[in-house]
């Protein structure tokens, strides 16, 4: 199921925690809502869950052609939070099967039905020979997986993980955020998720939105996020830089004695403010004051390539 979101104003009395978002989601994509704390990237992942009702905008949920509004309530919903949620007084298997025992009577799978998903469940997941435990005699990458499990047991249309990793260490992280990806493949669920850290979006994520202060920066897919930041801060949030302070002039970037080509033509009429220039599209004034920058991104990779970012001439060397 695809999402539409249109406008999306949120603010809690004076303090305006989301500007106008418009964001649409495909079918069976997976979307990584981006950036640091206070951005806004939870609260819109509410708001998309129903958790929280805008200020202003609207969501739909476009299901076929004939019918284009799909009432909230109508929706299956998944939802994973950071810290598990899982029913301590229930085994594994209990957890799992929770949102199917609790559908109407007219939906309801049969005991023996809901035996069988939930076998077929614990063995996508590997915790078959764990399904009489209890949460607390499981580890917390264990546990994660059981509350995933849990979310998977309707068949959702949209599945919404609110950092779900956070509370694991980096290694269980790693496998963990892999083995989402694969499910993901297996079941082409649509898929929201927020999280903070960028190697993990640009791992999981068919898109990745970058936010902050409640706006979107930058959507787009996780290569041309890291290949082409549509502005400084995507730049600079994405990986550590070191700046190198120099002027633009005619097609080259100038550090005292030493010169760069930029790969594009500078002197595009009508620009004002920071904006996106993507290699070959040059958006950027001549004998301009600027900076480059070099960095390492998510994993330690690299880049040594200038590209322009903004009117103000900051670059990736």
């Amino acid at each position: 199921m695809s999402i539409e979101i249109a406008n999306i104003k949120k603010s809690f009395g004076r303090t305006q925690v989301l500007n106008d978002i418009s964001l649409d989601i495909p079918s069976g994509q997976m979307v990584a809502l981006l950036g640091p704390s206070g951005s806004g990237k939870t609260t819109l992942l509410r708001i998309i869950a129903g958790l929280e009702h805008q200020t202003s905008g609207h969501i739909r949920f476009p299901r076929y052609r004939r019918q284009p509004d799909a009432p909230l309530a109508t929706v299956k919903w998944g939802f994973v939070f950071q810290h598990y949620a899982l029913f301590r007084h229930m085994t594994v298997f209990d957890n799992i099967a929770f949102g199917l025992t609790v559908l109407p009577r007219r939906e309801r799978p049969n005991a023996a039905a809901i035996k069988a998903k939930v076998t077929k469940l614990l063995e996508m997941v590997q915790l078959a020979h764990l399904a009489d435990r209890y949460p607390a005699q499981l580890s917390g990458g264990q546990k994660q997986r059981v509350a995933l499990a849990r979310a998977l047991a309707v068949e959702p249309q949209i599945l919404l993980l609110d950092e779900p990793f956070g509370a694991l260490d980096a290694q269980v992280r790693k496998e963990l955020r892999r083995w989402l990806r694969q499910l993901h493949e297996e079941l082409k669920f649509t898929s929201v998720f927020v999280t903070h850290d960028q190697e993990e979006a640009m791992e999981v994520a068919d898109r990745v939105v970058v936010m902050s202060q409640g706006n979107i920066e930058q959507a787009d897919a996780p290569e041309r996020v890291w290949r082409e930041p549509s502005t400084r801060f995507v730049l600079e949030f994405m990986g550590e830089v070191n700046r190198l302070q120099g002027v633009i002039r005619g097609g080259q970037f100038h550090v005292g004695a030493h010169r760069w080509p930029l790969g594009y033509t500078p002197g595009i009429p009508g620009v004002s403010g920071p904006v996106p220039a993507p290699m070959g599209s040059g958006h950027q004034p001549a004998d301009q004051p600027g900076f480059a920058a070099a960095g390492a991104g998510p994993g330690g990779q690299s880049e040594r390539a200038l590209h322009p970012i903004s009117r103000s001439a900051s670059g990736v060397v």
